[in-house]
């Protein structure tokens, strides 16, 4: 059971165990006696001063504005290592996720739209319009020793697609006013990474400036910044600037000094020479140092160093501070009659699976696009049942979407439902094509054996 559960809680990667427990935390509060304080703890004004100008969100929409662009910076980064170095290499492959994700922003939508054309809730269809990375990635997590890696990789891929469909969701249709002048600002701080990037620029504090400069432009644009996240991530490179060849040719002479400087220092009785000799050691061992970070890429720096702040830390405060779902027999028998309620579970739960394989089947016998090494139908099926996990960005949209609280805890709760049912069909989609893969796998020893 624990090797099970472990992939919910993993380091490497980003989790969603954290985010599970954050979000029961969440749901037992606001339904306690304690719910109105709680509440009121996340809506509190957190102003930014610089001397006449002053800059006041509550907590929550800090936590959306200010952490969750940390955890599309570590998708966006992940899903071009998979296209340039992963799985997703070759241009057919790489169309395989592109057309699925196509797919599984229009059908969600358009089955919204079904139940919600011409109601007030018809602009609430971008809450259909994205997955939850995190829960789908878990649960893919689940079954790394029976699935090819590759399924994680598609997974990735069209979670990230889907996700900057969500993004361009939020600053097309529910961004009320943009400012050209911090639009101007984000993208002259955005060409400025790129042209650091050109120059092959190593210091790091010149990144995190323009970074920042990037999401201060779109804060102050009125596009949310979330999106600066994934278009920083797209940009980070995915090669060493030194090949392990070069290093080792580099290394060795200052390596072959640091052993002669040692034995000098020992055999000297001159503390001012063994000084000296100590210094050198220390002088070579820093070469060998920045040698060896030199052979670590960008981008796996900063995926190793994120996640866990990420799983452990952004997403669970996430969850903590946005999730308001106040379970009631009349909220309850609300959402059952409520279109709004049945296009979300609609939209994910039906829409996503159906728009993912339609459209990646149809790709595929078009030959526009195939399917990855080792990847059957089966996992792809399992693909799109985990991709009607909407929680993070759906409940992150809905509170975008909906002005009013009862519609806003109508999505929720429905977007809750529909991310239950998602999950389970994902597992057992995931849970029989691992079978059926085990099963193929030994029938193939035996019949190598005979």
């Amino acid at each position: 059971m624990l090797q099970k559960l472990s992939p919910f809680f993993a380091i490497g990667e980003v989790s969603g165990g954290p985010l599970l427990i954050a979000s029961i935390v969440a749901l037992a509060l606001v339904n306690s006696p304690l719910s109105h304080s709680y509440e009121q703890l996340w809506d509190q004004t957190l102003r930014l001063s610089y001397g006449h100008m002053t800059f006041g969100q509550p907590l929550f929409e800090w936590i959306n504005a200010a952490l969750m662009p940390l955890f599309f910076l570590i998708i966006g980064t992940e899903v071009k290592r998979e296209f340039v170095k992963g799985s997703l290499a070759s241009l057919r492959t790489a169309a395989f996720p592109v057309a699925g994700a196509m797919g599984g922003f229009l059908v969600p939508v358009g089955l919204y739209l079904g139940f919600n054309l011409g109601e007030g809730t018809q602009h609430g269809w971008g809450t259909v319009a994205a997955m939850d990375t995190a829960f789908s990635l878990a649960i893919v997590g689940m079954f790394t020793t029976t699935l090819p890696p590759a399924v994680r990789g598609v997974l990735l891929a069209f979670a990230t697609i889907d996700d900057v469909f969500g993004l361009l969701v939020i600053a097309i249709a529910y961004t009320t006013a943009l400012n050209p002048w911090f639009l101007l600002v984000a993208g002259v701080a955005y060409l400025g990474i790129v042209a650091f990037l050109r120059l092959n620029w190593v210091a790091t504090i010149a990144y995190v400036l323009l970074g920042m400069g990037v999401w201060i432009g779109l804060l102050g644009s009125g596009v949310h910044p979330t999106i600066a996240g994934v278009a920083i991530g797209l940009l980070l490179p995915t090669s060493a600037r030194l090949s392990e060849r070069r290093f080792a040719e580099r290394v060795q002479q200052p390596v072959d000094d640091v052993r002669q400087a040692q034995a000098a220092a020992q055999q000297t009785d001159d503390p001012a020479v063994s000084d000296e000799h100590h210094h050198d050691v220390q002088r070579n061992l820093g070469y060998i140092h920045e040698m060896a970070a030199a052979t670590d890429e960008a981008a796996a720096r900063l995926i190793r160093v994120l996640t866990p702040w990420v799983s452990y830390v952004v997403l669970p405060l996430f969850a903590l501070s946005n999730i308001r779902v106040h379970f009631s027999s009349e909220l309850i028998g609300e959402a059952v009659h409520s279109p709004l309620a049945a296009g979300i579970v609609a939209g994910l739960v039906v829409g996503k699976p159906v728009g993912f394989l339609g459209a990646t089947w149809l790709a595929t016998r078009l030959r526009l696009a195939a399917l990855p090494e080792g990847v059957t139908w089966r996992m792809v099926t399992g693909i799109g049942g985990v991709a009607g996990i909407g929680f993070t960005l759906s409940l992150f949209i809905a509170e975008l979407a909906f002005s009013k609280q009862m519609q806003t805890e109508q999505a929720s709760l429905a977007i809750f439902t529909a991310s239950l049912l998602s999950g389970i069909f994902g597992y057992a989609a995931f849970w029989s094509a691992s079978r059926r893969s085990s099963s193929a796998g030994d029938e193939g020893k035996r019949n190598d054996s005979a």
